[in-house]
């Protein structure tokens, strides 16, 4: 038994030099994608998600079986298709989907269930068929599961809110969006949380106006 304590502590030690690393790459993209998404103007977006998704698909190469990095990965991806917009968008939502799809596979709890939401923000962003892979079902369907999976996440409610705002579903929207607002601070997060909110905000305000 104390012979084999050694090698399960090398393990040990091991994994998490391992996780040490990979954990800091997601960061290094989490920061530098809510300094493009909330701190930079909206015509220089395009090309700082370009630069992003360069740095995401080296740290991808790194660590291609763990899931937080294809989640993020994912993200910088989509983020880099809505900024450039138009047809030639399609083929990034496409990639990012497969990332998601595949941080599923490995880990369906990982980032408490984003790649759930991720996915579901893409299905109701991404135009239907035939241009596209759109699908307002599995939406709901991953959105739900990104909220089974943490209630209390302001991207799950945010987007689940804004899905069901697009849908004409104002007081259910609300509910969600308030919800959001009532996140914890999540650390190391402060500007994408504080340009979130400001996202909720905007969002609320266009419920109260079509009330008027």
């Amino acid at each position: 038994m104390y012979k084999t304590l050694p090698a399960a502590m090398a393990a040990l030690v091991a994994t998490a030099a391992f996780a040490a690393p990979a954990d800091d790459a997601v960061a290094r993209l989490q920061q530098r994608w809510a300094e493009i998404k909330y701190a930079t103007p909206a015509a220089e977006q395009e090309r700082g998600f370009q630069a992003l998704a360069a740095e995401a698909d080296q740290t991808l190469a790194r660590y291609p079986d763990r899931a937080e990095v294809l989640i993020w990965h994912g993200i910088v991806v989509a983020s880099y298709a809505g900024a450039k917009g138009g047809l030639g968008a399609l083929g990034l939502a496409k990639d990012a989907r497969k990332d998601f799809e595949s941080a599923l596979k490995i880990d369906r709890q990982a980032l408490s269930g984003s790649a759930y939401t991720s996915l579901g923000s893409l299905y109701y962003q991404v135009p239907g068929w035939p241009i596209g892979f759109g699908d307002d079902k599995k939406a709901v369907e991953n959105l739900k599961q990104g909220l089974a999976v943490d209630p209390a996440s302001i991207d799950a409610n945010y987007f689940y809110g804004d899905y069901l705002f697009r849908n004409g579903k104002y007081d259910e929207a609300e509910t969600y969006l308030r919800k959001a607002l009532q996140a914890p601070p999540r650390a190391g997060r402060k500007l994408a949380d504080e340009g979130r909110r400001k996202e909720i905000d905007a969002l609320l305000e266009k419920i109260a106006a079509k009330r008027r």
